[in-house]
């Protein structure tokens, strides 16, 4: 605070805030918007907490009817399969983060939030953040139906797995968003987009079958999926191995996947 004195009067001019306070405010004020706004999208959750259960029905149908295809040794099948179960639950549910938002566009509920005193990126955010709490309920039940039939459980690898899996999540939620605001009511382009994009990447992930006796175009392309990389590195944590160049490859895949996503969607929401 300075002291200015001028024709015997005293004003007080305020000094401005330094920039790294400003900063820090800004950035305490977006983490409180994303709490809130994470806050009211899991409502639907709590308050109905079947409808977790019905998005695992495609998952445990294809645990429970493909992985017996597999070739299996002593449950090794089994535990080559579930990661992968695993990791398509996590893609699926965080690419439909859209469908949701186009379903807000259309009755207003969207706009409102535009011009309520929330920052712009904590909508996004908030959102994003949201589907890693599905995920961890919906790999608990995977976990909970496989370990009974010969996989093994390695408690810790899954927690490193599934936070890998969350920065993926976050990532994929985040550009889902930001396709359905370019979608733009339009239903149909976001689908088709998005049933377009994803089945290509579970497949060069090797999440159904190995891409190791592929021909040299199909590992070429899998070798550009960040996805092959997060998949690779879960199994072999669910698996209780800890080979650090395959777990930095898939924490890199997690990480280019959520600071790429983040990126689109932040920019999509500041331009809506």
């Amino acid at each position: 605070m300075s002291t200015i004195v001028s024709a015997g009067s005293t004003a007080r001019t305020e000094r401005p805030a330094p920039p790294s306070t400003a900063r820090r405010a800004a950035l305490g004020r977006i983490a409180a918007d994303t709490i809130n706004v994470m806050s009211r999208e899991l409502r639907p959750v709590w308050h109905e907490p079947a409808s977790v259960l019905f998005a695992m029905v495609q998952p445990l149908v294809f645990l429970g009817l493909f992985a017996p295809l597999l070739p299996d040794s002593h449950g090794s099948a089994l535990q080559w399969f579930v990661p992968g179960i695993v990791a398509m639950t996590c893609l699926m549910g965080a690419s439909f983060t859209g469908a949701g938002l186009m379903d807000e566009m259309v009755t207003g509920s969207h706009e409102r939030m535009l011009v309520s005193p929330l920052s712009r990126s904590s909508l996004l955010l908030g959102r994003a953040f949201k589907e890693t709490v599905p995920m961890l309920m919906q790999t608990a039940i995977i976990l909970a139906v496989a370990t009974p039939f010969s996989f093994d459980l390695h408690p810790v690898g899954v927690l490193v797995g599934v936070a890998m899996l969350a920065l993926f999540s976050i990532g994929v939620a985040s550009m889902s968003y930001a396709l359905g605001l370019a979608s733009d009511g339009q239903p149909w382009l976001f689908w088709t987009v998005q049933q377009t994009v994803i089945f290509p990447l579970l497949l060069l992930a090797g999440v159904l079958l190995p891409l190791d006796g592929g021909p040299g175009w199909l590992r070429w392309l899998s070798d550009l999926n960040p996805l092959k990389y997060v998949v690779q590195a879960v199994r072999e944590l669910f698996a209780g191995s800890w080979h650090a160049d395959v777990i930095a490859q898939g924490f890199a895949g997690g990480l280019v996947i959520a600071a790429l996503g983040l990126w689109i969607g932040v920019r999509g929401m500041q331009r809506s």
